[in-house]
């Protein structure tokens, strides 16, 4: 009888009806979803503070009691095991969470929900307190979109609304991690989605501004960085910006390579279990903890020394290679934590180096070098992700100070074009071609299922100004209405497509994921 309901509730008629339906519908349940999720994250981050917190008090006790040394390294060891374990037995939780999101939503990798709220959240809070060089957002990110999906198999929702709850979770996730809610709505759209679907961005604005009032309640109403009397770069100094620009588009490059080898050497060590090898990041931090605390977890602590404490270039430098390098051995270990943090760290070096530099050679102005902090996360971050409007608006938010935004627009531009020149794919991107390539978690769709997709038209496609019945559209979906602005047009073979609109397709879930990238590619650019 479930059975049956199931396939009932997911037919042909019963999905088309709810379509025009459930728009208020998929706003408040974003609500709920958004409320849930910041109560999850801000735990998360509670916890990640008494862990991060409690290690580093522990590495200044060993200062004075070196017995206490090798009983450390024993729990690291331990520590390293359990997380390695995790990851082994489910995949899914390793690493960031990011591409794996990406992958459920494209119908490519199926998710557990409760495995990954549960272990995600163990194996973040031992990884990250243990001092690897991990950021909190991506499991925040991955634990939102669980908490969505579970959101909606729990009241068993329709398929057509499961993907918009997954997005509006992780949307919710980003901005309880960083007090961002602008930010975990661009990103959903311009990362996740690769379009700006009014659905997806008003339910994942619902979402995202509920966490973040939950988050707020809980961590204040003060931005992350709270930087304060930033003076604006004069606009005769764009050009200072402008190589900035052009050295974080290089470096970024050299950023995403190191990831990528990282993975690479990880994965040559064949006579190390699987289960064994976060071990390996668990004893680097235990021996930078030692002589190097500060580099230890995502890094916040050194963003805001930066601003406040003038440090020699040799200082600075040392901090970025070993800071660099120590991200790519956490990150390579498959140990579940995400880059947000520690890329906008070796960003910010980057800026404060580079102000330095230009001091030294030019004359720069010192005053600038926050604002030069906050360039270099921005537009590192736009490099590495491709994703330039999540970098402007992230930052932003991250910072409380618009003062920069014409700056901040610039540097992420010209970053973003370098990459760009360079052929350079976005990281999160790669990691999922790289997670598929495993053969773990394959999404398996049901040929009775059907689904409802989006997907928008560009200026110049191969879509734009043609009529339906002048397309071969791909086997197995059909065009059942032409959003364009507030009218839904219903579609007969001479309704003109045009750029702008939003095809609205139905299709059986198996071969979902197939049409979606076949429809996504003749709906792009052509060049």
């Amino acid at each position: 009888m479930d059975k049956n309901n199931t396939r009932n509730k997911n037919s042909t008629n019963n999905i088309l009806i709810n379509w025009h339906d459930f728009k208020l519908k998929i706003i408040i349940e974003g609500m709920i979803v958004g409320f849930f999720t910041g109560l999850l994250i801000v735990f998360y981050r509670y916890l990640l503070n008494i862990a991060l917190t409690f290690t580093k008090h522990m590495y200044s006790l060993q200062l004075k009691n070196h017995w206490l040394i090798p009983v450390w390294f024993v729990v690291l060891i331990a520590g390293g095991w359990i997380v390695g374990t995790i990851s082994k037995k489910n995949p899914m939780v390793s690493g960031s969470g990011i591409p794996q999101v990406e992958g459920v939503l494209s119908r490519k990798l199926s998710m557990s929900w409760w495995r990954v709220v549960l272990f995600k959240f163990v194996g973040g809070v031992i990884s990250i307190g243990a001092g690897l060089s991990l950021g909190r957002e991506g499991p925040s990110v991955q634990m939102g979109a669980a908490v969505g999906q579970g959101f909606s198999r729990i009241f068993k929702r329709l398929k057509i609304e499961e993907n918009f709850l997954i997005t509006s979770g992780a949307s919710a996730g980003l901005s309880a991690a960083f007090n961002a809610p602008f930010a975990g709505v661009i990103f959903a759209l311009e990362e996740m989605h690769k379009n700006f679907s009014p659905t997806i961005m008003t339910s994942a604005l619902a979402a995202s501004l509920t966490a973040d009032f939950v988050s707020k309640e809980f961590f204040s109403m003060k931005p992350m960085f709270d930087f304060k009397q930033i003076i604006a770069i004069p606009l005769n100094n764009y050009a200072y910006i402008i190589v900035l620009g052009i050295i974080l588009g290089l470096l970024g490059v050299v950023f995403n390579k190191a990831i990528f080898k990282s993975q690479d050497i990880y994965g040559k060590l064949k006579n190390i279990p699987a289960e064994f090898k976060p071990i390996i990041a668990f004893l680097v931090a235990g021996v930078l903890g030692i002589f190097m605390p500060e580099v230890l977890g995502g890094g916040e602590n050194i963003i805001s020394f930066l601003v406040t404490t003038p440090l020699s270039l040799k200082v600075l430098l040392l901090i970025l290679i070993v800071k660099f390098l120590f991200t790519m051995i956490s990150y390579g270990s498959s140990a579940p934590g995400g880059i947000f943090l520690p890329l906008l760290v070796v960003g910010a070096l980057i800026g404060v180096i580079y102000g330095n530099v230009m001091h030294d050679i030019f004359g720069f102005n010192l005053i600038y070098i926050p604002n030069l902090v906050i360039l270099g996360m921005a537009g590192y971050f736009a490099a590495i992700v491709k994703a330039p409007i999540t970098g402007c608006i992230l930052i932003t938010e991250m910072t409380g100070s618009f003062s920069h935004l014409l700056s901040v627009g610039l540097v992420c531009l010209i970053a973003y074009m370098v990459v760009d020149v360079l052929n350079s794919k976005p990281i999160y991107e790669v990691l999922l071609e790289r997670f598929l390539l495993k053969g773990t978690n394959k999404f398996k769709g049901k040929k009775d299922t059907k689904v409802i997709m989006e997907t928008s038209i560009f200026m110049g496609s191969k879509l734009d100004g043609k009529m339906v019945k002048e397309m071969k559209w791909p086997t197995g979906c059909l065009v059942v209405a032409i959003k364009r602005g507030e009218m839904e047009i219903i579609p007969t073979g001479t309704t003109k497509i045009m750029a702008g609109d939003y095809l609205v397709v139905l299709s059986n879930e198996d071969n979902a994921s197939l049409i979606k990238e076949s429809l996504s590619r003749a709906g792009e650019f052509v060049q």
